[in-house]
């Protein structure tokens, strides 16, 4: 079992491990015509739809984590390889409203099937999707993700 290279800080190892997500989710949705970025992108918007919402562009790359115009350019390929639609709010007309179309709620749910199973492989080790152990971890990853981080305000350190 690999514990990591020696000597690796928290950031590397959170880094390989997000890499080897995104390798391993982007090789799996691949037949499926989608890259990890837009599996992330249609997922979220899946979710979101069953929730009965029809978010703005602006709205999605706010759950996702991505930036506004790096979802803008996921949702024109996915509108264009019919996947999903793009309209005006109606309450907004500077914002775009994402939907998925039939044919995008189903290269969804087969991709979500097939990330589940990447899923549960991932967090075997950890005693599967729904253990003690992986309660505990995304209750680790929700801390950290809710923890500002701003790259101009250098933490104090203890002085020796």
């Amino acid at each position: 079992m690999s514990n990591g290279p020696a000597g690796a800080t928290p950031g590397f190892l959170v880094w390989r491990l997000s890499m080897k997500w995104r390798v391993a989710v982007d090789r799996a949705v691949a037949p499926l015509g989608l890259t990890h970025a837009q599996y992330s992108l249609v997922a979220s918007l899946y979710g979101m739809q069953r929730s009965g919402e029809r978010p703005s562009q602006r709205r999605l790359a706010d759950h996702t984590g991505l930036e506004p115009l790096y979802v803008s350019k996921l949702a024109r390929a996915l509108e264009t390889a019919g996947l999903l639609e793009r309209t005006r709010d109606p309450r907004d007309p500077r914002a775009v409203q994402l939907a998925l179309t039939e044919q995008g709620l189903e290269v969804t749910r087969r991709a979500t099937e097939v990330v589940h199973g990447l899923l549960q492989q991932l967090l075997d080790p950890l005693g599967g999707l729904g253990s003690t152990r992986t309660r505990a971890f995304m209750e680790e990853l929700t801390a950290l993700l809710d923890a500002p981080l701003d790259p101009f305000n250098e933490p104090e350190t203890e002085q020796s």
